[in-house]
């Protein structure tokens, strides 16, 4: 075998994939392109790079050093984007806090993590004057504001963010290193426990941004990538890298725009006036969007939205298409980097609805990724859109363990494939379709009946604004399923039997269960979500169990 490897000259460059590659193309295509801050700020490629130099010198003159972890808590903003670059560049770990977990839980991701610097949005000192004096690695903290606030910060401040960068030279020398590593470590939401840590290295965030940006362009049209597109996140930067597609839209010199906090009517006003046609989110940030009195007289035609997290539900997609939005499905987790799948069209595929039966489905594997559907004894199910077993996968850019948790780390990795603990569906055109979490599922008479399935069709409903399935106990039955439904407004006359009526239809047609019925509808003013904006099952099932 030895003798077939390839030969290399001795002053060959090997060219390891590290994060600074994906500079390169855009800064020689499009070195003046814009990236664009809120109303705030306004600079090029060219001006970034400068920025990404300015600050790795400034870390560096902070003690930063390659090995070093640097935690920052903002905003989606041009600061947080300078962040993914400058960090892993200068062979650091970036760490991206979830600011919206509580002090506790954010308090105990620093300690784990055991970041040397913390950059900090004057806007998260509250949670800072909680915590501060059990923080036990943090050394140096550095301000990011939009407005001075030094004088209200509640420690010790060692410099101000664009301070520091005034202070710096542009021209850090941004060394090479093996690509395996470690570049960024964030965590997941802790909603069954306490955060675990996950870790990606240069050479895995390489090849995803390679492999989702292939996904994307090979699209012919619904749902793709161009250098046209100006892009817009609408997911956390904290969470999972913001899907990886900063990275992408980097790569590709598109224009960018960063919207920082999330409010429905500024992402609105910036779509509108900076022309923004590629975003993604969860489905709550989507329905706030259609729901907002904006929404009814902009012009939102040809805006692409991927939606993940959540399972996108066929009446929220089916409001999006109505407003011309090109809305469809991703699929991934913290663990995966994210993206495993895209639910674009096929070609001849889905011409009767515009793709909506297909677009709310999970979706087709992106270039790299093995999925499977197993049986508990690891064995392929048939792919006939029926038979469900768990997700597992292998890609070059899946998490290889938790962090500082071995025990963890080999149940995810139990049999060598990533198990998802999703429970899903693969039809013969290779489209996958999750039915619901393992944790979700509701074991009803004997069998297994979909939450998301349950969720889907009575979100059909034109009086039903979100909804959410839930298992209980029951006493004959082992669990039944119960639905949480938010109205929309002018629809306060919506009954039980209405939502009966909806579901058992399906049940008589052979679509689903008799199982499936629910009879206990809980109308309700809002659903409980996550701190990314996913529907929160386990906080749902404690506090409507008995309701």
């Amino acid at each position: 075998m030895s003798d077939n490897l390839i030969e290399r000259a001795p002053n060959a460059y090997v060219y390891p994939l590290l994060i600074k590659r994906l500079l390169v193309s855009a800064l020689a295509s499009a070195p003046d392109q814009e990236i664009v801050y809120r109303e705030l700020r306004r600079y090029t490629y060219r001006e970034l790079e400068a920025r990404i130099g300015r600050l790795a010198g400034g870390l560096s003159g902070l003690g930063v050093a390659p090995g070093d972890t640097v935690a920052i808590m903002d905003w989606d903003s041009h600061r947080y984007l300078e962040c993914f670059f400058a960090l892993p560049m200068m062979g650091a770990v970036l760490q991206t806090v979830n600011v919206r977990l509580n002090a506790e839980q954010i308090l105990y991701t620093l300690n784990h993590a055991r970041p040397r610097v913390l950059l900090l949005n004057a806007e998260f000192f509250s949670i800072l004057e909680v915590i501060r004096d059990r923080i036990e690695s943090v050394e140096a903290y550095v301000l990011i504001a939009d407005e001075p606030a030094a004088d209200q910060a509640p420690v010790a401040l060692n410099t101000e963010y664009e301070a520091m960068l005034a202070a710096a030279s542009p021209d850090y020398d941004f060394p090479d290193f093996d690509e395996n590593t470690r570049a960024t470590t964030f965590y997941t939401t802790g909603t069954t426990g306490l955060p675990k840590g996950v870790y990606f290295s240069h050479r895995q965030l390489v090849l995803h941004t390679l492999s989702q940006t292939v996904a994307m362009a090979l699209s012919p049209e619904q749902g793709r990538l161009h250098r046209s597109d100006v892009y817009m996140p609408m997911t956390p930067m904290f969470h999972v890298h913001a899907w990886g597609v900063p990275y992408s839209a980097t790569m590709a010199g598109l224009k960018q725009v960063y919207p920082g906090r999330y409010a429905p009517d500024a992402l609105l006003k910036l779509k509108i006036k900076e022309g923004v046609t590629f975003s993604h989110c969860v489905p709550t940030i989507l329905h706030m969007l259609l729901s907002h009195p904006l929404a009814t007289e902009a012009n939102l035609s040809g805006w692409k939205i991927i939606i993940g997290g959540s399972a996108l539900n066929t009446g929220l997609a089916k409001a999006a298409l109505a407003k011309g939005v090109d809305v469809f499905t991703g699929y991934g987790m913290s663990e995966t980097c994210p993206i495993l799948t895209l639910a674009h069209v096929k070609p001849g595929l889905g011409a009767d609805d515009d793709g909506l039966a297909l677009r709310v489905k999970t979706g087709l594997a992106i270039p790299l990724v093995e999925l499977r559907i197993v049986d508990s004894g690891m064995h392929d199910v048939v792919h006939d859109g029926k038979a469900t077993g768990e997700i597992v996968v292998r890609a070059p850019w899946l998490t290889q363990g938790y962090l500082h948790d071995s025990n963890a780390s080999q149940n995810l990795w139990a049999g060598g494939y990533l198990h998802t603990n999703d429970i899903g569906a693969i039809d013969a055109e290779g489209y996958l379709q999750v039915t619901d979490r393992l944790k979700d599922v509701i074991k009803s008479g004997g069998e297994w009946v979909s939450s998301l399935e349950l969720e889907d069709i009575i979100s059909k409903h034109p009086a039903v604004s979100e909804v959410a399935v839930i298992g209980v106990k029951d006493a004959k039955w082992g669990e039944r399923p119960k639905a949480l439904i938010v109205l929309k407004e002018g629809h306060a006359a919506l009954e039980t039997a209405d939502v009966v009526a909806l579901v058992k239809a399906y049940a008589d047609r052979g679509v689903i269960s008799k199982y499936a019925v629910p009879h206990d509808i809980v109308f309700t003013p809002s659903l409980i979500k996550t701190s990314v904006g996913k529907l929160n099952k386990r906080a749902l099932r404690d506090a409507f169990q008995d309701a």
